[in-house]
């Protein structure tokens, strides 16, 4: 493998720099008990912190690619983030979302400006369907994890982070493909190798898991869970192996720990986030939590479906 450097992600930080926010970090040591402050990626256009790999990568196309259009394959927040980047350098988009995306995900990517196309349940599904569209009308494929340039975009969060937090001790990232955690854990451990670096699944969809304790990429036959952006059947090869050489841990969390955890950042914090932007939060409320303090968790999305709002916030 070739790790994406921190120069990559130095660079992608100065490229994304008219798109993307320097999103807050919040100390809520006081409210949880223990020192723990949040990284609200959820302040992001688009609500997520897809808007930093998506740029960084669509910056890039030269005019013959610009000229025919991008095409992504999302469960939603990537391909809103497509869509809003596309937009921004006068590109057109499709987006291929899965036919159980959420209302919520769906209206953003429409309302920013993409033809939206639905494909089965699956990433695999919508995969094959972006790349028969691609093929056909000449569009530029851009991937939801697995590409360099994607995970030196998200990279760039990890550098906020050791920025807006010096005393940073352990990171908490939650993962679906595996595009955030190769980014964030390639700018952590590269520029302060001490920082632990924790991957967060949900227990019925930890493909990342699965994979690592195999030594290779797997593909989950089903997978479950309310933090509906997190639920890649199978990482990316090259986030596979960026995981397996930066990241110190991987976990998972119950559905019922993903539930209170957004109700506490509702109730208690006064942050909207989507269940798989809590997922960080409910591995760092554990009452058995072993973490080298202080800790961070990035709350990845704030695109929160009003069904399961008033299911679990109620």
């Amino acid at each position: 493998m070739s790790a994406v450097s921190l120069a990559d992600i130095q660079a992608a930080r100065d490229r994304i720099a008219p798109m993307a926010r320097v999103t807050p970090m919040l100390d809520v040591s006081a409210i949880a008990g223990r020192p723990l402050f949040l990284k609200c990626e959820s302040q992001q256009p688009g609500g997520a912190f897809k808007i930093r790999g998506a740029y960084n990568m669509i910056a890039q196309l030269p005019s013959a690619a610009r000229a025919h259009g991008v095409i992504t394959y999302s469960s939603g927040n990537h391909g809103q983030a497509v869509a809003i980047s596309a937009r921004a350098l006068g590109m057109a988009s499709v987006v291929v979302m899965p036919t159980t995306a959420p209302a919520i995900k769906v209206d953003g990517a429409k309302g920013f400006g993409a033809e939206v196309v639905f494909a089965g349940t699956t990433t695999l599904h919508r995969k094959a369907k972006a790349e028969e569209i691609a093929a056909e009308r000449g569009l530029t494929m851009i991937p939801p994890f697995d590409d360099p340039q994607i995970i030196a975009g998200q990279g760039t969060l990890g550098l906020e982070i050791l920025e807006q937090c010096p005393s940073a001790a352990t990171i908490l990232v939650p993962i679906g493909g595996g595009g955030l955690i190769s980014g964030v854990a390639a700018a952590v451990k590269q520029a302060r190798p001490e920082v632990t670096v924790v991957g967060v699944e949900p227990a019925g969809a930890a493909s990342m898991k699965a994979s690592v304790e195999a030594g290779e990429v797997r593909t989950l036959d089903t997978v479950q869970s309310i933090a509906d952006g997190l639920l890649a059947v199978r990482p990316g090869e090259l986030n596979f192996a960026h995981v397996r050489t930066f990241v110190d841990r991987l976990m998972t969390v119950e559905e019922d720990e993903i539930a209170a955890a957004l109700r506490w950042l509702f109730r208690d914090v006064k942050i909207v986030a989507e269940p798989s932007g809590a997922v960080t939060v409910a591995a760092a409320l554990r009452a058995d939590a072993a973490f080298a303090a202080p800790v961070v968790a990035v709350i990845s999305g704030g695109n929160l479906d009003p069904g399961v709002a008033s299911k679990y916030l109620s």
